[in-house]
């Protein structure tokens, strides 16, 4: 098995947080929905709620549950120190061997604890109670409850690796003394969000969401910001709408979600921060959805919904490709952009104008303007638009493969960022090479003893030097470098990224690279030509109509990246093909990542714009020339 992958990096695959109340435990269908995203290749790590649990087992033992009354008239149950042993029995005895069992009727291995055990989480205890004794007000001392100080991060990342699922439930272990201590399991949830890094936090509920009135379940809260949730929250859902709000300081996308599933569009949502304008807020809320490569399923669905919400015809692939299209007829022009971004994320938020947020650049603000500008089309008859967002352009490229052969097209506009006043018209190719060595282990005092990795560098010292010597362009890098000894033999592995210019001939330079890797042995991970449009082709012509509507003086750029333009070449002969969509590519891959509102407007007013061009071979169509509406746009 390859240790470098594609690329040479330490991200682990996606992590979902999922809090399941206890009341959705026994609701099977939240087990199978565990069970395909954990299928789908993201971690997960559950909390079990524990209120029905530990009342079954209360009544097996015949024990009284004892309460509290608050100020505010909310009930909680009372943990004085002889009732936490009692409480952590129903955790072990009950509500996680459920767990368990249900997982593994779903075919998953399944590690259980209270979050207490082996300090996988360690609380500090709450100052002391006042509640409500006989009609009168009294303070309670020995209530064992408390709030997260520590998570054992370490640890819990170890446990995600070699199980299938990981459930933790409260109650938590004592700073000070190490004894257990109740904490809420909600809250517990987003804190694990927060120390993990999680890309995804979903607090399952049995209501559809928060409601706008607890009695009205038709009354879905869909979306809510900081603040909007505590004066609708009522009983255990403050505690849900307190939980999301903690963990809307981390990156996580989280949802309130129900009843009794984990699908986000079944419940509330929780954003950052507003959009500077109705029409800015969908991309706002896509980069606040993560979508690293691999994991690009949450993403692809709320974008759907968004679609078929607008009156577009859309669905997702089976290659997990979001696609939506308007029109049918022989002239097709396919608008490609891609879903997923590369690793490391913040919290994403609008400040002002400026939007900042892994993916804003790179590739969301292309692909929502795309779908945007889908909506507000005037589609003639004759004419089919079809805008993809692919998956895995960061690593494979398997969703763009996919549109290569599922989706043909007169006409191709990639979604990467070019900045709204400059189109990119062509784009160096890309060799990606993985090799392998196995070499026998010698003690390295020995006179002339070589390892594996001193025979990787060398075989990379000759590639090097062959490949400048048949494309003297082409740019190369070295991704990574692994080698570790296995018993009698040293195994090596390199992957080697090459860019190769247009007009290069990629064939022969792949037969070159892989004559001259031997002994390793070379694997071919990627070979797409390079690729460049003539500006006096309709697509580029009507672009430039565009650009002179708008009062541009544009730029044609030639980039030495690559971009799923390329992989269409492989295949596609005389199609046209350009990169357009909003944002400084500067800042791709970055932690500085952000674009403004003013770029990401003007860009949809030119794609407008060269979109009806090309679909009426530059006559205004029927109404006039189109003008995107902006402030009046919402989300529906």
């Amino acid at each position: 098995m390859s240790v470098l992958g594609e690329v040479a990096g330490t991200r682990q695959a996606a992590l979902y947080v999922v809090k399941v109340g206890s009341a959705s435990l026994d609701h099977s269908n939240v087990f199978d929905e565990i069970a395909v995203i954990r299928r789908r290749g993201a971690r997960v790590l559950v909390v079990a709620g524990g209120a029905a649990g530990i009342a079954r087992h209360y009544a097996q033992i015949g024990r009284p549950m004892r309460t509290l009354e608050l100020r505010n008239g909310d009930e909680v149950r009372y943990c004085p120190p002889d009732e936490m042993a009692h409480i952590v029995a129903a955790y072990r005895q009950v509500t996680l061997p459920h767990v368990q069992q249900a997982l593994a009727d779903r075919g998953l291995v399944t590690f259980a604890a209270v979050a207490a055990d082996g300090e996988l989480v360690r609380a500090r205890a709450n100052p002391p109670l006042r509640a409500v004794r006989d009609g009168r007000l009294t303070v309670v001392r020995d209530h064992r409850a408390g709030t997260v100080a520590d998570v054992a991060t370490d640890r819990l990342r170890l446990l995600l690796q070699a199980y299938d699922v990981v459930c933790v439930s409260p109650p938590a272990g004592d700073v000070d003394d190490g004894g257990p201590l109740n904490v809420d399991a909600d809250v517990l949830a987003a804190e694990l969000a927060n120390a993990l890094d999680a890309d995804h936090l979903r607090l399952v509920t049995g209501t559809p969401g928060l409601l706008g009135d607890p009695d009205d379940l038709s009354s879905r809260i869909p979306d809510a910001l900081p603040g909007d949730g505590a004066p609708l929250a009522k009983g255990r859902m403050r505690q849900k709408v307190r939980a999301a709000e903690i963990a809307l300081t981390g990156a996580a996308d989280v949802a309130i979600t129900g009843p009794h599933m984990l699908a986000p569009a079944s419940g509330t949502r929780f954003w950052r921060t507003a959009a500077p304008g109705a029409d800015l807020e969908l991309l706002g809320r896509a980069v606040e959805i993560s979508s690293v490569s691999r994991d690009e399923q949450e993403l692809a669905e709320y974008l759907m919904d968004w679609c078929t919400g607008h009156g577009v015809d859309a669905h997702i692939d089976a290659a997990g490709n979001l696609v939506g299209t308007r029109g049918h007829g022989p002239r097709r022009l396919l608008l490609l952009g891609h879903l997923d971004t590369v690793p490391y994320r913040w919290p994403a938020g609008w400040d002002g104008d400026t939007l900042s947020g892994r993916g804003c650049v790179d590739a969301k603000g292309s692909l929502v303007t795309y779908l945007e500008t889908l909506v507000d089309l005037p589609v003639p008859d004759g004419v089919q638009v079809r805008v993809v967002g692919a998956v895995q352009e960061e690593n494979t490229a398997a969703g763009a493969f996919f549109a290569r052969d599922h989706y043909p097209a007169d006409a191709v506009i990639v979604g990467e960022p070019s900045g709204s006043a400059a189109l990119t018209i062509g784009y160096y190719g890309l060799l990606k090479v993985r090799l392998t060595l196995s070499h026998p282990v010698g003690h390295t005092a020995g006179q002339g003893v070589s390892t594996a990795a001193d025979r990787l560098v060398t075989i990379l010292a000759g590639l090097r030097e062959r490949i400048a010597q048949a494309a003297p362009d082409a740019l190369q890098a070295v991704l990574g470098v692994h080698a570790v000894n296995g018993g009698d033999r040293q195994i090596g592995e390199a992957v080697l990224d090459v860019r190769v210019p247009p007009g290069a001939d990629l064939a022969a330079l792949t037969a070159a690279v892989t004559e001259a890797a031997a002994p390793a042995c070379a694997e071919v991970l990627r070979a797409t030509p390079g690729m460049l449009t003539a500006r006096s082709t309709p697509l580029v012509r009507a672009f430039s109509r565009a650009f002179r509507a708008a009062e541009i003086a544009p730029r044609f750029l030639a980039k030495k990246g690559s971009s799923d333009m390329n992989t269409l070449a492989t295949t596609w002969r005389d199609v046209p093909m350009v990169a357009y969509g909003p944002g400084d590519a500067a800042l791709d891959h970055t932690p500085d990542e952000r674009i403004e509102a003013a770029e990401v407007r003007r860009a949809r007013d030119v794609l407008a714009r060269a979109v009806t061009e090309w679909m009426y071979d530059g006559t205004p169509p029927p109404g006039g020339w189109p003008v995107p509406a902006r402030e009046e746009r919402t989300l529906r």
